[in-house]
């Protein structure tokens, strides 16, 4: 009878326990684990995740992209005349009317003052001179750009973490994974996307309306289409790819930055669970990690990579300047155009405008990240 059995067995476990024998127990193989029991203190659906939709980080990366785009044209303009030599030997004929010296030559305080001045000052001179429109100026290019660029470069980097993570490394995250999806994300980024930056580029630096000083002048391009045309018609396809090289440079930033991001992201993870077994009481600052801390750390990630990276964001910009008007190429490669800039201008041009640079990329990122974490909780998925 199965009662009694049950009972006998549960009498001789006790009993062989009594003894100091170690009572019989199933292989280890043969145990099954329940759901709810997981790994390590990680439940086997954490660990498997939700089933995967591929399709949701093209998504969220886009709509992130198309609302930070948005939200920062103005600063994205002033960054790139801020770049660019044109605007540069402006503000130097400006110092040298002023008798003010180059930044180079000043204390880092006082050059940090008079580069953050110059700032302000071609950032007011722009709805001056050419109206508010102007600081919105590219803004058309720059959706058509950063839109297919955010989309692919989440796509990539999401579905190339867990390609990589599930072929090499068991299905486990590390560092190496995410240095690797980083990487093959800014590589295909770059490449698919360069001629929409380089259009966008020369659109921003078009000087129709800055070069207004009592005379009309005619605009070099009338829009993206116009500017494109004109690339094909006197430089050939190759003009397109201008700066391809620089763009590879910058995937050093990018995957800074996403490995940055997924280290404090797994900070605040682990801290949170530490948190709910301590048992103790929410503080405000345990709030604020909690619902701002990926905002946070998007931020923060990208702004300690641009600043480490910055230069290469100087040497794509003037690598992507169209010809003069001669047809002469002022920068035709990297090291070329870096030591230019060096001998022409000086180290600190290659930091030129940096201040508006992080005031958009800083929140920026917050926004793109934002959105895509967001979006992907939405659409069901995890990062």
């Amino acid at each position: 009878m199965p009662f009694p059995t049950t009972v006998a067995a549960t009498g001789s476990s006790a009993q062989t326990q009594s003894q100091g024998v170690a009572p019989f127990t199933q292989p280890k193989e043969t145990v099954k684990v329940s759901p709810e029991s997981g790994i390590h203190g990680q439940t086997i659906a954490e660990k498997n995740g939700p089933r995967v939709k591929p399709w949701t980080h093209l998504v969220a990366g886009g709509i992130g992209g198309m609302l930070s785009a948005t939200l920062t044209c103005p600063l994205d303009v002033l960054k790139t005349r801020l770049q660019s030599d044109f605007y540069q030997s402006q503000l130097l004929a400006s110092r040298n009317a002023k008798g003010i010296l180059t930044p180079s030559a000043l204390s880092l305080p006082r050059g940090a003052l008079l580069h953050l001045s110059e700032t302000f000052q071609i950032l007011f001179s722009i709805h001056r001179i050419e109206g508010w429109q102007a600081l919105f100026k590219g803004l058309g290019p720059n959706l058509v750009a950063v839109v297919p660029a955010r989309a692919i470069n989440f796509y990539s980097y999401g579905n190339g973490k867990r390609i990589i993570s599930n072929t090499f490394n068991n299905g486990e995250e590390a560092t190496w994974v995410h240095l690797c999806a980083a990487a093959t994300a800014g590589v295909a980024t770059g490449t698919a996307t360069n001629p929409i930056w380089l259009v966008k580029t020369r659109l921003q630096l078009d000087k129709s309306n800055a070069e207004r000083a009592g005379l009309q002048a005619t605009r070099r391009y009338k829009n993206a289409l116009d500017c494109t045309m004109q690339t094909l018609q006197r430089e050939g396809i190759r003009g397109l790819y201008r700066g391809l090289s620089a763009s590879y440079l910058g995937v050093s930033e990018s995957t800074l930055q996403w490995v940055l991001y997924e280290r404090m992201k797994i900070f605040l993870r682990t801290r949170e669970k530490e948190l709910a077994a301590s048992g103790r009481a929410q503080t405000t600052w345990d709030w604020v990690l909690r619902h701002g801390g990926e905002l946070g750390a998007a931020g923060s990630a990208k702004f300690l990579a641009a600043l480490i990276t910055y230069p290469h964001e100087v040497i794509r910009t003037r690598l992507r300047l169209a010809p003069l008007r001669d047809g002469h190429i002022k920068y035709t490669g990297i090291v070329q155009c870096f030591k230019t800039i060096w001998k022409e201008e000086g180290l600190v041009a290659l930091y030129g405008g940096l201040i508006p640079h992080m005031l958009r990329v800083v929140p920026s990122a917050a926004i793109t990240f934002g959105t895509y974490e967001v979006m992907l909780r939405f659409f069901g998925n995890r990062s």
